[in-house]
């Protein structure tokens, strides 16, 4: 995985002063940091408990976060399913919802149930790493 160092990072929104290399890096990973955290439906429920859902100062920011979707920005995510729930918080129906904690668990244990699910079929699909391809496609023979 390329890090935030080593890549030129261009940011979606232009501001109205100038950001040092140094706290344009800081600002990527914070907001890397916060993304990824999104991920995490207990996390939207204590957003959501605790107000931040109904101000519109961070809806604003959230919806200014959807640059993350695009690929440039996607290939630095450790738990892509963040931007599903990125998407999600767009609407006002789900930042309601959140506040009630079965919907959290609910969230949670979906979620659990599709990474037990993907990681069966990839083991499937996908040969032992310990095999070389030609191994596995004298295998296949």
């Amino acid at each position: 995985m390329a890090t935030a160092d080593k890549e030129a990072v261009n940011f979606p929104i232009e501001t109205n002063f100038q950001e040092s290399s140094e706290q344009c890096c800081t600002r990527f990973q914070v907001e890397l940091e916060f993304v990824q955290c999104l991920a995490n439906p207990h996390y939207l429920t204590f957003l959501a408990q605790r107000g931040y859902l109904k101000e519109q100062t961070f809806i604003n920011y959230l919806k200014y976060l959807l640059y993350w979707k695009k690929p440039e920005y996607a290939k630095f995510l450790k738990y892509p399913q963040c931007l599903h729930f990125l998407e999600l918080l767009q609407y006002e129906h789900f930042r309601r919802e959140l506040v009630n904690p079965p919907c959290a668990k609910f969230i949670d244990e979906q979620q659990i149930l599709h990474w037990q699910y993907y990681s069966r079929k990839r083991m499937r699909v996908a040969p032992p790493r310990s095999q070389t391809p030609s191994q596995s496609d004298a295998q296949l023979r």
